[in-house]
């Protein structure tokens, strides 16, 4: 192979993440509701019916697809599916910082503007409620910790690495922000979007 066959293949290449699979992308949206006490932020409680974290407190969203234009086009309808809006009432809706997890996590910010025409999809929400934001700006969340510990599996091929089996392996800490409002809990993933949102907003 030439030189000038490795500038054709990377000269004009923009780079990404090095995935074994094909990275799955999330849109969600932060929504925001005028009450008389001020902005709202709300939440939804994901049926009991879902597979995957049924009961957890998290933002409406769901999986980028094919069919939708954008990131943000999809953030929208996904909110507009579960808490049985018009598109049309989710307005003045601007990205944030976007979050590399078990997928690709695009967020967003926009505002409701008419939130007692909500009718929930109960196939994927339970129930939905709102939190003040001055909450979030004066309470900051605890932060508790998971330890990721490597396990090699039954075949790993210890004879191929240095050290073999008493090769050293890094344990990794994973910072876990908690959120307590009345008898809620926002935590996980859902509590890392949101304290990033109010770090940034906290800058501004």
């Amino acid at each position: 192979m030439k030189f000038e066959k490795i500038i054709s293949a990377f000269g004009e290449r923009s780079p990404s993440r090095i995935e074994d699979k094909p990275q799955r992308e999330y849109a969600i949206l932060l929504p925001l509701i005028e009450k008389r006490d001020g902005l709202h932020l709300l939440f939804q409680v994901r049926s009991s019916k879902l597979k995957n974290q049924p009961g957890d407190i998290c933002f409406p969203g769901g999986e980028v697809e094919v069919f939708d234009a954008t990131k943000m086009s999809a953030a929208i309808r996904e909110t507009s599916e579960e808490l049985g809006v018009h598109p049309d009432t989710i307005t003045d809706v601007y990205p944030l910082d976007y979050m590399i997890d078990v997928a690709a996590i695009y967020p967003f910010v926009g505002k409701l503007e008419q939130p007692d025409t909500i009718q929930v999809n109960s196939d994927e929400v339970a129930e939905v409620f709102t939190v003040p934001l001055s909450f979030f700006l004066e309470t900051p969340p605890a932060i508790h910790y998971v330890k990721l510990t490597p396990q090699p599996a039954d075949d790993f091929p210890y004879h191929l690495i240095e050290g073999g089996k008493d090769y050293k392996w890094y344990d990794r800490k994973l910072d876990i922000p908690f959120y307590q409002y009345e008898d809620k809990v926002i935590w996980g993933l859902t509590a890392r979007i949101l304290q990033q949102f109010i770090e940034t907003l906290k800058k501004a």
